[in-house]
C-alpha cells in the first residue's frame, strides 16, 4: 500500500496544476482519474467545476467505487467560488456515501475564458502545497 494517491479530472488544466502541486509536495505523481481506487492510505481527489458539479469522469469514478475505510481529501477549481464550494459539497456527499472518511478540502479560483486569467496563481499553488502537508499529517 502506498502512502498517497492524487487523482484528478481536469479539462482546462487548472485543476491539474493544483494536483501537480499537491503531488510534488508529497513526492507522488498526479494521475488522471481511473476506474479503480488505488491502494493508498490517503486519496486526494480533484476536479474542475462544470455547471456547479464535478467533472463526469470524477463522478463516474466515485459512483463506481467503494471508499470504505479510506481517507479522502478533496480539491478543485472553478471560475466562481460559490460554484466551486457547491462542487466540493457534492463530492463530499458522494464519497462519504461511499464510505470514505473526509479529512479536508481545498478550492481555489481557476481561469475560464477571460475570468480569473491569472489563476491558479503562485499563491494558490502554495496554498495547495500547504493543504497537502496538513492532509498528509491526518493520514
Amino acid at each position: 500500500m502506498t502512502e498517497v494517491a492524487v487523482l484528478v479530472d481536469s479539462r482546462g488544466g487548472n485543476t491539474r496544476k493544483i494536483a501537480d502541486a499537491i503531488a510534488e509536495e508529497l513526492g507522488a505523481r498526479a494521475e488522471d482519474v481511473t476506474t479503480a481506487v488505488p491502494d493508498a492510505k490517503l486519496l486526494f481527489l480533484g476536479s474542475g467545476t462544470y455547471g456547479g458539479k464535478p467533472g463526469e469522469a470524477m463522478m463516474k469514478f466515485i459512483t463506481s467505487n467503494k471508499f470504505t475505510g479510506r481517507k479522502v481529501a478533496l480539491f478543485g477549481t472553478s471560475a466562481s467560488l460559490a460554484g466551486g464550494q457547491k462542487m466540493i459539497v457534492d463530492m463530499t456527499e458522494m464519497v462519504v456515501q461511499k464510505g470514505a472518511t473526509l479529512v479536508g478540502s481545498y478550492h481555489c479560483k481557476g481561469r475560464f475564458l477571460l475570468v480569473n486569467w491569472s489563476h491558479p496563481d503562485k499563491e494558490d499553488l502554495e496554498n495547495a502545497k500547504q493543504f497537502a502537508r496538513q492532509m498528509f499529517n491526518k493520514k
